[in-house]
């Protein structure tokens, strides 16, 4: 476990010196969430809400229980739309960015893994 704490302490540190770095992440936590990866999604939020905001500034901004917040961002949390949508908005503000949505056509065989994985599924990905 010292290596996960360190890894989160480096993460930490290079988003609190890097703007381009924390901006990244904060990006890669809406793509992965897009793409379905929620799990991934949602551990990439909690480091950067963790490295450049605090969960103490969010639950002020966003006037949801601080543990709340670790409740959702957690392993089995489960945010809802209206909650994540809320959090992802004021991140984006915080940060001084605002990610815009564009679709682009799969690979033909991006298209088959997904339609292997159960019923119809959106075949188109989205790039922010």
């Amino acid at each position: 476990m010292a290596l996960t704490r360190d890894f989160r302490e480096t993460v930490q540190a290079r988003v609190k010196r890097e703007p381009a770095f924390r901006e990244g992440l904060l990006r890669d936590a809406i793509e992965s969430l897009l793409a379905g990866d929620v799990a991934l999604g949602k551990e990439l939020l909690r480091d950067y809400i963790n490295a450049a905001v605090g969960f103490p500034k969010l639950a002020d901004r966003t006037k949801l229980h601080v543990k709340t917040l670790h409740q959702m961002f957690g392993p089995n949390g489960n945010p809802t739309a209206r909650n994540l949508f809320e959090i992802v908005a004021y991140l984006q503000q915080a940060e001084g960015v605002r990610f815009e949505v564009r679709s682009t056509r799969m690979a033909p065989s991006t298209k088959k893994q997904l339609s292997s994985l159960g019923p119809k599924r959106n075949t188109r990905a989205a790039n922010v």
